[in-house]
This record gives C-alpha cells, sequence and structure tokens, in this order.
C-alpha cells in the first residue's frame, strides 16, 4: 500500500515522527536534559548552558515546544520553559511500543 500524505499515517506513526525530528538535533536533545535536571521552570539559564547563540536556542526551543516535548510560561518580558511532563509520557509509551517489535520472528534472513 502506498502512502501519499501525511493523513494516511497513523496518529502514533505521525507523533512519533514528529516528535523524532524535534529530537533529531544534539542542541535539542541538550535542552530535554538541561531541563530534565531542573526542579523548576527555567527562564535564561538555558543559553547559559549551551555553545548557542540567544536567537538559536529560541528557534530550538521553539521546535521542541511546537512537539509538545516542552512548555513555556510568560513570566513579564521572559518566557520560562520545562519538560511538559504529560506529553513526554505519551511520548515515551510511543517509542516504547515502537522499539518493542520483535523482529526474531521473522521467517527469512534479510540483507
Amino acid at each position: 500500500m502506498a502512502y501519499s500524505k501525511k493523513l494516511d499515517f497513523e496518529t502514533d506513526e505521525i507523533k512519533a515522527a514528529e516528535i523524532a525530528k524535534a529530537l533529531s538535533h544534539p542542541a535539542r536533545v541538550a535542552i530535554i536534559k538541561f531541563l530534565s535536571e531542573q526542579k523548576s521552570c527555567i527562564c535564561n539559564d538555558i543559553v547559559e548552558h549551551l555553545p548557542l547563540s540567544q536567537s538559536t536556542v529560541s528557534q530550538h526551543l521553539k521546535e521542541l515546544k511546537n512537539a509538545g516535548l516542552i512548555k513555556g510560561e510568560i513570566d513579564g518580558p521572559r518566557v520560562c520553559y520545562c519538560i511538559d511532563k504529560e506529553n513526554w509520557k505519551i511520548a515515551k509509551e510511543i517509542f516504547l511500543d515502537l522499539f518493542k517489535m520483535n523482529f526474531e520472528s521473522m521467517k527469512t534472513k534479510c540483507c
């Protein structure tokens, strides 16, 4: 069966691809790691922990937020970020299901 457009895929497949795309840059992985180590939302500290400019970090934060992995709240002139725990739990379940696939049961050898 050929897939012609995004709507032909299952919801979990679309979400997995969106999350994978959001995590496809090392800076975004570093941001997720940094945020996961914090006890509260972080406003300006993220830029100080990465070898990137403020504008570049902001773009990466936007991608992570669009994928639902983090959330941001406006606090005066700044935005404070933290992990979106509910969406992170969903992402974890999607990828656990994906990586549970059992390829040992394949009847034929390949490659």
